[in-house]
């Protein structure tokens, strides 16, 4: 099975969390709920590390 990506649909009426393929990074895909585009983000080199104080 492929690696997924999830994003929040940014709608505010709709916030549906969505599955889409780690081959859709960078491109557009629309929210299936609310019809709305959202551009996947592309893939970061390096998550930063978290800080505790």
């Amino acid at each position: 099975m492929a690696d997924t990506v999830q994003i929040m649909c940014p709608n505010l009426t709709c916030k549906k969390v969505l599955a889409v393929p780690e081959t859709a990074r960078g491109k557009t895909v629309r929210c299936k709920n609310c019809q709305t585009a959202i551009r996947v983000p592309e893939a970061s080199a390096a998550k930063p590390a978290k800080r505790t104080a």
